[in-house]
């Protein structure tokens, strides 16, 4: 049989989640600075190669290795190049070009948000340019990560997680890790409650509960997370609940986890029809609870 909860070894039993260069697939994503109140100067945004990792990458250096004096922004906000100043109009032009998935004019357009004061959406459209960029920086990534975890981005909070975790970008750390991954899932992050019940199970990162890694790996099957689905579901068969064994290891199995159809096809068979009957309409009838995914 199939094993999704893995023991422990080299290989992680923890969920990770890629962030492709595909535009709208990146999540939010800021840098740390020492302080958090000055945004980092432009040239910040000149990035180095490295290898790739399972966390964002930042932009490449020849996308932003440049002269900004020369950028229309600097001509419309300060008047150059025989453009009238208009803040505004440039904005406008940038926005353009980030709707075409330009990482440079997402880069533009953040600077203006910022001078702006909309610290909010400058913040989240670098957070757009350092994923979508190749090629990747994990170093700088897991800076953005950190920053925009600290806003309180929950997709964000659970990249920086997995990248503590992994070890990719900054120094493993698995109390942090396990803060992050917590801290996501308290926000609704389904991969993040089941990743925080692997390590209140495996004791990794914080102290091993039983208690709590039973309650969060129920939260994220009840979100639809599959891997938890079969888990939980074998939980409660081994606790004598076959009935809502067979529920979650139904859709578990209905999410693509092979190995729940026959865990559940054996408790079938200790079930009368018309238990049998009852679990697969409790199982066509449910629906996954609300979660940020």
């Amino acid at each position: 049989m199939e094993k999704t909860w893995p023991s422990r070894s080299n290989a992680s039993p923890f969920t990770s989640f890629h962030l492709s260069s595909k535009p709208n697939t990146t999540t939010t994503t800021h840098q740390k600075s020492k302080n958090t109140s000055e945004f980092p100067p432009k040239s910040r945004f000149r990035s180095t190669p490295s290898s790739s990792s399972s966390c964002p990458s930042t932009p490449s250096s020849s996308n932003l290795r440049r002269d900004f004096s020369a950028l229309p922004y600097d001509r419309f906000k300060h008047g150059r190049g025989g453009v009238k100043r208009n803040v505004e109009k440039a904005l406008e032009s940038f926005l353009k070009g980030v709707a075409r998935g330009s990482t440079l004019a997402m880069v533009d357009a953040g600077l203006v948000y910022w001078e702006m004061g909309r610290k909010e959406e400058a913040m989240s459209l670098y957070g757009r340019a350092a994923g979508l960029a190749e090629p990747p920086n994990p170093k700088e990534a897991v800076k953005w990560l950190k920053q925009a975890s600290i806003s309180g981005h929950i997709r964000a909070q659970y990249q920086l997680a997995l990248c503590l975790h992994q070890g990719h970008g900054v120094e493993q750390n698995l109390p942090q890790a396990a803060r992050w991954y917590l801290k996501a899932a308290e926000g609704g992050y389904v991969r993040a409650m089941y990743n925080t019940s692997l390590c209140y199970s495996f004791g990794e990162g914080l102290v091993q509960n039983h208690r709590q890694a039973r309650k969060w790996m129920k939260r994220a099957a009840d979100r639809g997370h599959s891997k938890a689905q079969f888990e939980h579901g074998l939980g409660l068969f081994s606790e004598g609940e076959k009935m809502k064994a067979v529920v979650y290891l139904e859709l578990a199995h209905r999410a693509g986890e092979a190995a729940a159809a026959h865990v559940k096809n054996v408790i079938l068979q200790q079930l009368s029809t018309t238990s049998r009957d009852r679990v697969m309409s409790l199982a066509d009838n449910w629906h996954a609870l609300p979660s940020s995914r």
